[in-house]
């Protein structure tokens, strides 16, 4: 993205691919209930049931 922001706009854009990324990042954060980058672990992803083994 920031590639993209540099030949579109230069350094404002690169700027601004950074700014909508530090964004992005605090937004999901919050949805998962972090507030810190150093607090996301394993613990928040979802664990895919166990396919029983009839189905394979």
């Amino acid at each position: 993205s920031m590639l993209y922001g540099l030949g579109a706009m230069g350094e404002a854009g690169v700027t601004r691919a950074l700014e909508i990324i530090h964004r992005e990042l605090d937004l999901t954060m919050a949805f998962c209930g972090r507030t810190r980058v150093a607090d996301v672990d394993r613990s928040i992803l979802l664990q895919p049931p166990v396919a029983s083994p009839r189905l394979l």
